[in-house]
């Protein structure tokens, strides 16, 4: 290829490349830049030249850029390299250098990508995380708080139980009434115990696990609710046939069984008592836990994204908190599971539980 051919085809390359590209000189000089980097930066070519480079750098990555220029100027390539720049409007822009010192001609031969967007996402995504982490930071510290404070009240009811004289109740139906009050009380007091103690000195990232049976689990939470089961006249059905044990949080599993029950109760259609169908699978290798009911339902394409959010209210009732829904997609997803909803208005409403093998 004649040299005439090759020159202005480099040229018309440096012209026409997107990215930034330029010469500078051992003296912290632009040399050449291309029109990428008059567009980026916003200064005029004359007004590039005119000042050294790192006059045009953020004031807080001028020192660490001239001690890699420093490094340039001993033979040491430049890769990747990120930095940041000020536009002639003030605006800051994050670019990302690849440069080669030629000795001879004691120049830099430079490439830059423009990486702003990039960044921009990495801060939110940052951010989003931080918020994230302090949520659950405040969570864990209300659920302590609140589980702690509230056993004193529960053995303040079970000492009441305790004094009572059975000998001088002479009701069947009253004794039977105390027995289970009393057995719910006490569970209830395990329960907080339990979440008083996966908590207490633990790190919001660090929950232990065990072997949970589930069998367990449904019998302890039945018991804790039998008045409201009884009340609303709810049906339950469960199958753990498909398999009854799972490497869990014992505390996080009653939880999630708890809030899940109770909210087919509370949204069961008018009417209609509520059944509830628990269910064991598995799917590809995967454990899943499913919760039936037939319900008044959701309408998905309109709740979105915001079905796990705290706070977020679907249906109107007194007694929603948007609290429930939040904690059982936090214990499954913190232990590394998945949660998915298929439901409809006024059809019921499946959640499927997936855990990590």
């Amino acid at each position: 290829m004649p040299v005439e051919v090759a020159t202005y085809n480099a040229e018309l390359f440096f012209e026409l490349s997107a990215d930034l590209l330029c010469i500078a000189g051992y003296d912290g000089y632009f040399k050449k830049v291309n029109p990428a980097v008059v567009s980026t930066l916003g200064f005029s070519e004359q007004e590039l030249l005119s000042k050294p480079v790192n006059e045009f750098v953020h004031p807080q990555d001028q020192h660490l850029t001239q001690q890699h220029r420093v490094n340039l100027h001993n033979r040491i390539p430049l890769l990747n390299f990120e930095n940041r720049y000020l536009t002639k409007s003030g605006d800051t822009v994050w670019l990302s250098w690849t440069s080669i010192p030629d000795d001879d001609t004691q120049t830099v031969y430079a490439i830059a990508k423009n990486i702003t967007h990039k960044k921009k996402i990495e801060e939110e995504r940052n951010g989003l995380i931080k918020d994230l982490t302090t949520l659950n930071q405040d969570l864990r510290q209300l659920t302590y708080a609140t589980s702690h404070n509230m056993r004193s009240p529960v053995n303040n009811l079970i000492a009441i139980f305790s004094m009572l004289d059975r000998s001088k109740i002479r009701d069947t139906e009253t004794l039977e009434f105390i027995d289970v009050m009393q057995s719910a009380v006490g569970n209830l007091r395990e329960m907080l115990n339990g979440y008083v103690d996966g908590l207490k000195g633990q790190s919001t990232l660090i929950t232990s696990k065990t072997q949970v049976c589930l069998t367990d689990i449904i019998d302890s939470v039945m018991l804790s609710i039998s008045s409201l089961i009884s009340a609303s006249g709810t049906t339950i059905v469960s199958d753990f046939t498909m398999w009854d044990t799972v490497e869990f949080n014992e505390c996080y599993m009653e939880s999630i069984f708890l809030n899940l029950m109770t909210n087919s109760i509370k949204y069961a259609k008018p009417g209609l008592k509520a059944e509830i169908r628990i269910r064991t699978d598995i799917v590809n290798g995967v454990k899943q836990l499913l919760f039936e009911d037939n319900g008044i339902g959701f309408d998905l394409p309109a709740i979105g994204s915001k079905l796990f959010g705290l706070n977020q209210q679907f249906h109107q009732n007194d007694d929603s908190k948007g609290i429930g829904l939040y904690l059982v997609h936090s214990h499954i997803t913190s232990l590394g599971g998945s949660i998915t909803l298929d439901s409809q208005p006024s059809k019921g409403a499946t959640f499927t539980l997936s855990f990590r093998g």
